[in-house]
């Protein structure tokens, strides 16, 4: 089953409710050697040691789809609490908010099967806190900044999930699970887009600006962004008229996420 398909059994407003053959979502993982499978179990999260520590590097394709859904699970439960929370009051906010939602969760029940059916045990959701040790108040509508904040985070964490998928990319060449991957991939890039619309900004990253009213915590996420070499090459020297400036040399690129430092970001919202 394509992926694509699957996200539309979940988002199509007349098939929400429909459960997706499972047989059909192994089909995309089925091809997995168990010797492979058993061979990458220890990069899952649910041994007793922490999350930093398990999965600091993922060496394989499992490892990488271990890191990914355990980044999927921290988006999934934050966009089901703010759509709980009551701090949204914007109806076309709210609307985005749920059709996000449903993708996250689709994203969630996709590696999760595929990882089952693989012979791997999925790692185990992490136990979440969206304060970070009380940095922020994201789901309080007692807390006058906590739209913004619900904003900052969803933006922070739609940004360190596409550049975590591309970081991962390498990990999934040559295996039955990099064409998912970059479906996944595409997907969270329209999702970072909407909610830096929404916050007023550019749907792209300029340099390493994280944004007006971003956390000066989530830097993490833009740092390397600023990056104007790609393939050997400057791309600010390129072109037959005037020489590109280093913004739009820098926006017209993305830069991928290593595995360490997106364990960095996201250990900030899980409780070790």
């Amino acid at each position: 089953m394509n992926i694509i398909k699957f996200l539309d059994e979940f988002t199509n407003e007349s098939m929400v409710e429909k459960k997706s053959s499972r047989r059909d979502i192994f089909g995309t993982f089925g091809s997995l050697s168990k010797k492979a499978a058993l061979a990458a179990i220890p990069f899952g999260l649910g041994s007793t040691k922490t999350f930093a520590s398990t999965t600091a590097v993922a060496a394989d394709p499992v490892g990488a789809l271990q890191l990914a859904l355990t980044l999927e699970y921290l988006e999934d439960e934050f966009y089901d609490l703010a759509l709980q929370s009551g701090v949204i009051t914007d109806a076309n906010v709210e609307k985005v908010y749920m059709q996000i939602s449903k993708h996250e969760q689709a994203h969630v029940d996709f590696l999760f099967a595929g990882l089952t059916q693989a012979g791997v045990t999925p790692v185990s959701k992490p136990e979440f806190d969206f304060t970070a040790g009380g940095l922020f108040d994201p789901f309080n509508t007692s807390n006058p900044d906590a739209y913004a904040q619900l904003l900052a985070l969803a933006q922070a964490f739609e940004d360190t999930g596409v550049r975590a998928y591309k970081g991962q990319a390498g990990n999934l060449q040559g295996s039955p699970f990099l064409t998912a991957g970059l479906q996944i991939h595409s997907v969270e890039a329209r999702h970072a887009s909407e909610i830096r619309r929404i916050r007023g900004l550019k749907g792209w990253i300029t340099g390493k600006e994280r944004g007006a009213g971003m956390p000066s915590q989530t830097q993490a996420v833009y740092d390397g962004e600023e990056n104007v070499m790609q393939g050997g090459l400057d791309v600010t020297t390129l072109g037959t008229g005037p020489a590109f400036s280093i913004n739009a040399s820098t926006e017209a690129y993305d830069e991928t996420l290593s595995g360490d430092d997106a364990v960095a970001i996201a250990s900030l919202f899980i409780v070790a």
